[in-house]
């Protein structure tokens, strides 16, 4: 098999790896990189996690594929779920959800991980940008014990210094007591991934730091690439690519389409 990977493939790979036997792990509409890592984190080395796509409940580590475009955005996901609810998610247990994993994006992300999916301007009646809306977001990332960033994009106008409109408060203006102070019972974001690189989050301050560039990438890049100042520790360490084993497993049984090669 050809070694090789695309930046997505190893965007998937460093969340999958996060990833725990037992965890129950929510997808959103339209998310083919955390699909693609859930799943690979499933047929690796999660058997007993649960897979929760828009109301549809699943195991199928013991299925030798489910083709990706059935996740997320396609109803057809209900061939293989064993419960299913068609209004979505549900927040009637939510104080259940401390094994719970959530994955959401941002027009805008901020220095402390608040994200934006609302729009892009002053005015809130006159937006320059209008996102899709935070829908279930604000409730998931409030309760789930933790979540992660993904990002398609890595530039100065996504990564800012303060979102214009936050729509999951994330580490609010820094502080490792920041989320507690206002009672949120969640974990958090634990790490942003992007095009080019892995950050998390100081464990005092809750800045964004740099915690491993993608093979390829140099700091000053990445540094041209953020619009706020990141937290850079003594040692930047190298994304380490995916094992023949995970590319296998993600381009024959998981992204079957090669959706994350095009």
């Amino acid at each position: 098999m050809d070694t090789t990977y695309t930046v997505q493939e190893l965007m998937a790979v460093v969340l999958a790896r996060e990833l725990n036997d037992g965890e129950v792990l929510r997808v959103g509409v339209a998310s083919p990189v955390p699909e693609a890592a859930v799943r690979l984190a499933h047929l690796m080395h999660g058997p007993n996690m649960e897979l929760v796509f828009l109301g549809a409940r699943m195991n199928v580590a013991h299925l030798a594929s489910v083709p990706m475009p059935a996740y997320g955005w396609d109803r057809r996901v209900v061939r293989w779920a064993e419960s299913y609810s068609d209004t979505g998610h549900r927040f009637d247990r939510v104080k259940d959800w401390s094994n719970h994993v959530f994955f959401i994006g941002g027009v805008q992300v901020d220095a402390y991980g608040n994200t934006n999916l609302i729009g892009i301007g002053e005015d809130y009646r006159r937006l320059r940008f209008r996102g899709p809306g935070s829908v279930g977001t604000p409730t998931l990332s409030t309760h789930v014990g933790r979540y992660y960033i993904v990002l398609n994009n890595h530039t100065p106008r996504v990564l800012v210094e303060r979102c214009d409109y936050v729509s999951a408060f994330g580490w609010g203006r820094g502080g490792a007591d920041a989320r507690r102070k206002l009672g949120l019972p969640g974990g958090g974001p634990r790490l942003c991934v992007t095009p080019l690189c892995v950050m998390d989050f100081a464990e005092e301050s809750r800045r964004m730091r740099l915690r491993s560039l993608h093979p390829g990438v140099t700091l000053e890049a990445v540094k041209a690439a953020t619009g706020f100042e990141l937290v850079i520790p003594s040692a930047v360490a190298t994304t380490a690519a995916p094992s023949a084993a995970e590319l296998e497993a993600l381009r024959t049984r998981v992204d079957i389409e090669g959706r994350l090669r095009r």
